[in-house]
């Protein structure tokens, strides 16, 4: 049923609550767990009165990715099948784009649960997510901190 499983990280504590999920499923379907973290292409602060110059957001988002996804493998058992993928771009679309074009059969995905105006202003990436990705998408709450 799974063979491939997606565990996209951004490196926060978040995270956590999907790697138990992530190491079930992997266990019960002897399937590879993928680890995939996005360097967010979008610079935000690049405005003159900012001063992160792009090469210098670049190279910080591609070592927080790398940190992160080094994390995830880290704590994942050493008897589950691991992959890692680090790429560049708007992080929903990567995840999306790779869960479609990349035979993953279940994306596993942490949610903070925010509501009202949090929500509004923030966004979520899981709930972009689950709204395209053609996998079946298994959303794990964050712990409440």
């Amino acid at each position: 049923m799974y063979d491939t499983i997606l565990l996209p990280t951004d490196g926060s504590d978040a995270t956590e609550a999907t790697i138990e999920h992530a190491t079930t499923l992997a266990r019960t379907y002897d399937a590879t767990v993928r680890v995939l973290s996005v360097a967010d292409s979008r610079n935000r602060f690049e405005t003159p009165s900012a001063g992160i110059a792009p090469d210098v957001w670049k190279e910080s988002e591609l070592e927080r990715a790398e940190h992160a996804v080094d994390a995830v493998l880290e704590a994942l058992p050493d008897d589950v099948a691991t992959e890692r993928v680090v790429e560049e771009g708007v992080p929903d679309s990567v995840i999306v784009d790779h869960a479609n074009d990349a035979d993953i059969d279940v994306v596993v995905m942490a949610t903070h649960g925010r509501t009202g105006l949090d929500h509004y202003l923030i966004g979520s990436v899981t709930e972009r997510v689950v709204r395209q990705s053609s996998a079946p998408v298994l959303t794990v709450r964050a712990a409440d901190e």
